[in-house]
């Protein structure tokens, strides 16, 4: 890995080898990601036995290099300075030299390295660098954009907010003080899958789903380092599937949020957690509003509908709408023993609804139910010339106007 950073001199490539080099206590500057000082080796170290790096500073390059089969065999934990002509070969070594200043991190005697998989590990690397460091890939206010390739191919931010689609509902900021320390909190509701396509409605998906990447996103100095979590704070549900919440803290709040060291767990302290608390009630509510407007809708007294929700003791369940004026025809013009037909028939109907299937497909392939798209609008027309030939009453032709297929066709009985 290459960087076009300001490198580093000798005795500062010496004290960014050394491992927990700093005081997690210590104040940062502003935009320092770093807190224990282990991260670079302690990664390095989950990939490959040695690790090298060559830095360039004031024209001057230096090199310093772990290898672990090294500090096995000799029991010391001696950090060596290879020579540097070994490395001129090295893949990047010449793209440093050209460089005014900058790092190249290699890794050698890779143990967790395999070559079936390789591809695989690549595309995750990408997915995950763009979604992590999105914000310095879109650029932050006061810095330069950050730059990031991956095999020469320049990385495209990843933002889980989705901030650019017009139907993304962004909530009202809001600013809690935490021991004299600022936290800022944006909550965002995703748009529905009717209003994006199948490619966008499954890109913002994630790889995890809607239903797992729910919850809080919390940023420390503009990296994202924990997503998809409600903390315990709430339950994750289908219905609150659209509600992303961003938490924003500076590099000074670690001690609040119980970060470890590798910036994979943080969890609020309890002073914070009524905070949080309250805000998920808000936006939940209004997270819900899209699946509520069209789930409510079938309770409508104003539209005749073909399913009726139907209370029996204490439970529910989804009925054929005998009211229905189509229905009430067809049951008046058929003798006693079709009739008990047909009612068995729908009956069975009602009974074997497949509704898991139903849910699975709403959860995760909603853009593949087109079951409201049965019915095409020619076919509607002819339904409307044939009942109009029949020679309906005023009052029958009225019932008609009040159903799912009429409502909005008034035209075609008039």
């Amino acid at each position: 890995m290459l960087d076009n950073g300001c490198g580093m001199t000798e005795l500062e490539l010496v004290e960014a080898m050394r491992l927990a080099t700093k005081n997690p206590d210590l104040k940062r500057e502003k935009h320092d990601l770093g807190r224990f000082g282990l991260g670079l080796k302690t990664a390095s170290f989950s990939q490959c036995m040695k690790l090298t790096l060559i830095s360039k500073k004031n024209n001057e390059i230096n090199i310093k290099q772990w290898d672990l089969e090294y500090i096995s065999l000799q029991n010391e934990w001696k950090l060596l300075t290879p020579e540097y002509s070994e490395y001129k070969h090295y893949p990047l070594v010449q793209n440093l030299e050209n460089n005014q200043s900058g790092t190249l991190v290699i890794w050698e005697k890779f143990d967790r390295y395999e070559k079936e998989s390789f591809a695989q590990r690549i595309d995750k690397l990408r997915k995950h660098l763009s979604l992590v460091f999105h914000r310095y890939l879109e650029g932050i206010p006061g810095s330069k954009k950050l730059k990031i390739f991956v095999n020469q191919s320049l990385l495209i931010p990843f933002d889980p907010f989705n901030k650019m689609n017009q139907f993304t509902r962004e909530i009202s900021i809001e600013k809690i003080k935490l021991f004299g320390s600022s936290i800022e909190i944006t909550p965002y509701i995703l748009p529905h899958h009717k209003n994006v396509s199948q490619q966008e409605w499954e890109e913002f998906g994630t790889e995890d789903g809607y239903i797992k990447s729910q919850g809080f996103y919390f940023y420390r100095g503009n990296r994202l380092l924990i997503y998809g979590t409600w903390w315990g704070l709430h339950k994750a549900t289908d219905a609150h599937k659209l509600v992303r919440i961003k938490i924003d803290i500076s590099n000074d709040q670690d001690m609040f949020w119980g970060i470890d060291i590798k910036k994979s767990t943080a969890n609020p302290v309890p002073e914070i957690k009524q905070d949080l608390k309250r805000i998920i009630h808000e936006v939940v509510k209004e997270g819900i509003k899209p699946f509520i407007k069209r789930a409510s809708s079938i309770k409508d007294k104003t539209i005749t509908r073909f399913w009726n929700i139907i209370p029996d003791n204490n439970q529910i369940y989804f009925g054929i709408n005998k009211e229905h004026p189509i229905y009430q025809t067809i049951i008046n013009q058929i003798s006693p023993e079709t009739q008990f037909l047909f009612n068995s028939y729908l009956k069975s109907l009602e009974a074997f609804l497949p509704l898991p299937a139903i849910q699975s497909y709403q959860q995760q392939q909603p853009h593949q139910l087109k079951q409201d798209e049965l019915m095409s609008e020619d076919e509607i027309k002819d339904l409307a010339h044939k009942l109009k030939e029949i020679g309906l009453s005023q009052e029958y032709i009225e019932k008609l106007l009040k159903t799912e297929l009429f409502k909005d066709r008034k035209e075609l009985l008039q």
